[in-house]
């Protein structure tokens, strides 16, 4: 099996924005599947990389975006996939994971070639990270119970998209496996 890195999208969130109030009961949703996919990756010492927006604040570092999302409006959604002293972190400006970040040099310094996706938004930023890692000839695995949405109807149509037009693996987070640590 293929070196799997599981990533962590925005999951650290004060949850202040325009959409807030209609993505929390997805996230609460989700936040199980997320949970499971954590205890999984850490226990096969697989990477868990979060990669998360800075709120625009340009003089951040994971430190305190994490502090910011704690002391934010839904800290319950925090707590439970707060990144451990193992975590690895990406700070990222826009949509996907991928646009101007070092994202694909760290996977490649890993030797990650599948990527599980998990996070929030399914329509928005998981889907434009999932294009932009088929792109870079990356395995896409994402948990369908383990991302949240904004709109129901189009992430549906996003995990659609992704199975068909990313040749992206849709399955929940208990059918996914992590392989072992390898020596490097």
């Amino acid at each position: 099996m293929p070196r799997t890195a599981l990533i962590v999208i925005d999951m650290l969130n004060t949850y202040t924005h325009e959409d807030a109030e209609a993505l929390v009961p997805s996230v609460h949703e989700a936040l199980p599947g997320i949970a499971a996919l954590l205890k999984l990756a850490r226990a096969s010492e697989s990477p868990v990389v979060y990669v998360n927006d800075n709120f625009g604040e340009w003089r951040s570092h994971h430190g305190e975006i994490l502090r910011a999302a704690l002391q934010g409006r839904h800290p319950d959604l925090v707590e439970p996939v707060a990144p451990d002293e193992n975590a690895l972190f990406v700070v990222k400006a826009r949509h996907s994971i991928f646009f101007e970040t070092p994202l694909a040099y760290l996977l490649g310094q890993l030797g990650a070639e599948r990527l599980v996706l998990c996070g929030q938004v399914t329509e928005q930023c998981v889907l434009y990270s999932a294009l932009d890692a088929h792109i870079r000839h990356f395995d896409v695995v994402v948990a369908a119970d383990a991302v949240a949405h904004i709109d129901a109807q189009l992430a549906e149509a996003a995990l659609r998209m992704m199975s068909r037009n990313m040749s992206a693996a849709i399955c929940s987070a208990d059918g996914i496996t992590f392989d072992a640590r390898r020596a490097d």
